[in-house]
Formats: structure tokens, sequence, C-alpha cells
């Protein structure tokens, strides 16, 4: 297993069986949904739990205080905002 996924999963919860769910996406994110299951070969179900785990993720960050950021190219950094 390599550093990062452990890593990953070092931050994950304790967490129930699966449930299923029906949610309706908004125009947006349906587009961003075929998108990523284009670019990824991933499936529309793998793309929204990752989503999903993303944002469990940034929220248990922030709640500890940190920040999310993107190193452009350049190696210039950006905060980024989620409201």
């Amino acid at each position: 297993m390599n550093n990062r996924k452990a890593f990953a999963m070092e931050q994950l919860p304790p967490h129930p069986d699966s449930e299923r769910y029906s949610v309706t996406l908004c125009p947006p994110a349906v587009t961003i949904v075929s998108e990523l299951t284009a670019a990824t070969g991933v499936s529309k179900s793998d793309v929204i739990n990752r989503a999903v785990l993303l944002l469990g993720f940034i929220e248990r960050e922030r709640a500890k205080g940190n920040d999310l950021m993107i190193r452009d190219t350049e190696g210039a950094l950006e905060r980024i905002h989620i409201i």
C-alpha cells in the first residue's frame, strides 16, 4: 500500500454498511460527473463516492483549522475557499 493511500485510509471515520441513495443532481453536477467518468474510466457511482469522501476529508481538515491550497505549475500557492 502506498503512503498516500495509507494516509487517506487513516483519515476515514468508522463507517456503517453500504447504503443506497436516490439523488437528483443539478445540471452542472451532471456534466461534471459525465466528464469525470469519461476521464477516469470509473463508474458514476465511484465518481460520486469519491466526491463525498473528498468533501468529508476537506471538512475534517477545515475543522482542525487547516487550509486547502492548490499549487500551480509555476509553484505559486492559492488558498481554495469552499462555501
